[in-house]
Order: C-alpha cells, then structure tokens, then sequence
C-alpha cells in the first residue's frame, strides 16, 4: 500500500485572504498566491515517496459564486507548481451535510479507494482544525501548521511553520521513535 501527505489548499498551498477573522479563498486564478514555503518541504516528501494530495472543502461551486472552469485552472496550476498527484474537492455546502465535506473523512477515503493507501501511516497537514478532526477520523497523523484556525480540538502536532514539515515526518517515520504529541 502507499503512504499519502494530504494537503490543505488554502493557508498551506496558497495564501488566502483575511476578511473578519476568516480566511477568504482565491476564486480566479489572478486570486491565487503560492505559498513559496510548501515547495522544498513538498519537493523532499514527494522525493521520499509519498504522494501528494490535496483535500479542499469548495462550497462556492455549490453556493453558485465560484465557477468549476476556474476552480480547475486553480487546481491545475497547483499541480504543476507543487508536483501534486491529486486534487479532491467537495464542492458542497454545510447544509448539504455530505460525507466528503470536512471535518468528515470522506475525501480521506475516496483517496484511499483510488490511490489503494495505507491511512495509518499517512499524514494530513492543515492550518485548520477540520483537517485534523477528518485525520483522526481516518486514523491518520493530523499536523498542523500554527494558525488562528487550528481550534482547540484532537491534533497529533503543531508546527510553527511549513518548513519543518518534512523533518517531522522523517522524525515520525523513524523506527523505535518514542512519539508524543506536541502542543
């Protein structure tokens, strides 16, 4: 089976936005800032052999203010830039309570079906804490990068910045490695 870092699109692959205490996410790709600071941590993961896949909740195509064109020129622009292997999108909207839309863990496995993963040993990396609750209900390591949206909910670690993030996984990974958690 293969092992899987999931991506959080807005806060760890791009840069979003700020309005009111909420992050605001890009809706044309003239919207879209990279965040530089995934590209090396990405690049040594990817070299190491994970697959990169991002899970992102989009209502906006269900909410009618985003159209599916740019949301996949978004998406294939972040392909190229990060060596992404796969981008799942739940489109819907709370009220829709589907399975798919995080803090569920349906993206996790539908990931799984598709790409045959092992969810124990892979990890999710967010600067939110619904991707960490989707983690753990998926029986995946939940990393967090330091945010005002990481909540005070179950999480496995806490980064102070993206470019830690290859250096613990490898730390993690390590055989007899005693792992706590990290707040």
């Amino acid at each position: 089976m293969k092992l899987a870092v999931f991506l959080e699109r807005d806060g760890i692959l791009n840069l979003p936005r700020v309005d009111r205490h909420q992050q605001i996410p890009p809706l044309t790709c003239n919207d879209v800032v990279l965040n530089e600071e995934a590209i090396e941590p990405l690049r040594e993961l990817k070299a190491a052999g994970f697959l990169l896949i991002v899970i992102t909740n989009q209502p906006g195509l269900s909410r009618g203010y985003q159209s599916r064109r740019e949301l996949d020129s978004m998406h294939q622009l972040l392909k190229q830039r990060f060596a992404l292997d796969d981008i799942l999108t739940c489109p819907h909207d709370e009220a829709d309570h589907c399975p798919c839309r995080k803090p569920k863990a349906g993206l996790l496995f539908e990931a799984t079906f598709k790409w045959h993963l092992d969810l124990d040993h892979s990890f999710v990396v967010s600067d939110k804490w619904q991707d960490a609750q989707a983690a753990h209900l998926a029986g995946c390591t939940s990393i967090l990068v330091k945010s005002q949206w990481n909540g005070g909910g179950h999480h496995d670690f806490i980064l102070s910045s993206l470019s830690e993030l290859a250096a613990k996984i490898r730390q993690i990974q390590t055989p007899g490695c005693l792992v706590m958690n990290h707040l």
